[in-house]
């Protein structure tokens, strides 16, 4: 099977929450896996050369999906209860000031691998301390 038709067949097969699940999960993988490092460096120079070496990649991927669930959250047909929204729409605000700092080469990355882990168990259906254990 080519790496297209295996694509369209995950597309197909996988509900929305199911591929925001796998999507965040592999992001947030990234992020804990390089965000160890950059975390317990205290070197500018050091941060911004983990940076350099796919760090901001996977914030920039990270920052992109919080975007489009920002959007998504804002639209009028959105059916998810209110209070909810407001609570995904106000993380993700946090996660791009996040972002924004981590990108400059300052805060820790461990918030928000800690969200994502979150909302991934969420997604999954679990118990959001389940999951934090876990990572």
């Amino acid at each position: 099977m080519s790496l297209a038709a295996y694509k369209k067949t995950i597309r197909e097969s996988e509900t929305p929450r199911q591929i925001e699940r796998r999507i965040l999960s592999r992001v947030t993988h990234d992020l804990a896996e390089m965000g160890k490092e950059f975390d317990a460096s205290e070197s500018p120079a050091e941060r911004l050369a983990i940076l350099s070496q796919g760090l901001r990649d996977s914030l920039y991927e990270n920052q992109r999906f919080w975007a489009a669930l920002r959007h998504d959250l804002a639209e009028p047909d959105n059916a998810m209860p209110a209070a909810l929204k407001a609570s995904l729409i106000s993380l993700a605000l946090w996660v791009d000031r996040q972002t924004s700092g981590l990108m400059a080469g300052q805060g820790n990355v461990a918030g928000l691998v800690e969200i994502n882990t979150n909302i991934v168990a969420g997604l999954a259906g679990q118990a959001a301390t389940t999951a934090v254990q876990e990572v």
